[in-house]
């Protein structure tokens, strides 16, 4: 009798290459990066800061949304099912939920890096400083532990896929 291939499921074999822990240190200290920030803000420029603060943060995580998923559909690639919006530290914003490859998710977050400042700095226009300051560290601060894992996996080869975990990435070669 043959097996039937109709039903079977797919397996993929992923060696893994490479494994960066977000160590239990790094998290307090990526805790405590806004309000640090906070406090200079207010300080040095406005005790408005706080209020700027809290004004800039859902800004910022909508901002960088748009844009993610605007790269993502006008590159073609899959979102639903694939990418989603996470509220777990450290990984706050659209992120991917199953393995994503390490070519696309590096251009999402660079663009994301680069249009995400572009706007802010548009913002020095029409807002007090201390906003656009609050809105670029929102904005740096959400990024950093996705660009820790770029920097971190710079001289891998681009052909992996990423799996992200509460308190590690994975970096695996197919």
């Amino acid at each position: 009798m043959e097996p039937t291939t109709k039903g079977a499921a797919t397996f993929y074999q992923y060696k893994l290459i490479k494994k960066i822990n977000l160590t239990a240190r790094l998290l307090p200290i990526y805790i405590t990066l806004p309000l640090l920030v906070l406090v200079l803000e207010t300080v040095f420029l406005s005790w408005w800061s706080i209020l700027y603060i809290i004004i800039a943060a859902p800004v910022a995580f909508w901002v960088q949304y748009v844009i993610s998923r605007s790269v993502l559909l006008i590159s073609g690639h899959p979102i639903s099912k694939r990418w989603s919006v996470s509220f777990k530290l450290p990984w706050l914003g659209f992120m991917p939920d199953q393995h994503i490859s390490y070519r696309i998710f590096r251009k999402v977050q660079l663009h994301n890096f680069y249009i995400g400042l572009c706007i802010a700095a548009l913002f020095i226009f029409w807002s007090p400083p201390a906003f656009t300051v609050s809105l670029i560290t929102c904005h740096l601060w959400l990024l950093l532990p996705r660009l820790y894992t770029l920097f971190r996996l710079n001289r891998q080869g681009q052909g992996g896929m990423l799996k992200f975990n509460p308190t590690d990435v994975s970096y695996y070669s197919q």
